[in-house]
């Protein structure tokens, strides 16, 4: 019998120990651990949006260096071509230039031409006058045949 009665005392022991684990004790502990998973929970959330927002950042960055660096390659393009526009601008106008010189120094040149075959003529007639002079042993008076000296210049 005194198997019995210690069994029965045991048994008695663990149910009370169980009521009050299960009053006192497990209510705590479970709140815990509920706690305690949210709180993993809410990590892991935090991280997935960590991550998330690391992906949109970079695509955020990678977006704004192409847009950059396509900007920096139009501001570029453009320099390169008013710079091409400004040489050419410069070779137009050192053309124009140049054509305005070589004309000036054509209309110099035709001028000191004409000026020399003035000077010429004024020669080859004195001479002709010098020469007739000569054959014909007088003097000609060149204010008296100044209209035939005039028309022998033109024949030159």
């Amino acid at each position: 019998m005194d198997l019995n009665l210690t069994m029965l005392a045991q048994a008695i022991a663990f149910f009370i120990f169980f009521w009050f684990s299960k009053k006192f004790v497990w209510p705590p502990l479970m709140n815990a651990i509920a706690e305690r998973q949210a709180k993993i929970a809410e990590g892991l959330n935090a991280a997935e949006a960590g991550k998330r927002a690391l992906v949109e950042a970079e695509a955020k960055t990678e977006s704004a260096l192409k847009d950059a660096r396509d900007r920096s390659q139009a501001m570029f393009s453009d320099g390169e071509r008013r710079a091409n526009q400004i040489i050419e601008q410069a070779k137009l106008t050192a053309k124009t230039e140049a054509d305005r010189i070589l004309a000036a120094a054509q209309e110099q040149i035709q001028l000191e031409l004409n000026k020399a075959k003035s000077g010429l003529r004024e020669q080859v007639a004195q001479l002709a006058v010098a020469g007739a002079e000569k054959i014909l042993k007088r003097e000609i008076n060149a204010a008296a045949h100044a209209d035939m000296l005039t028309e022998l210049k033109a024949q030159l």
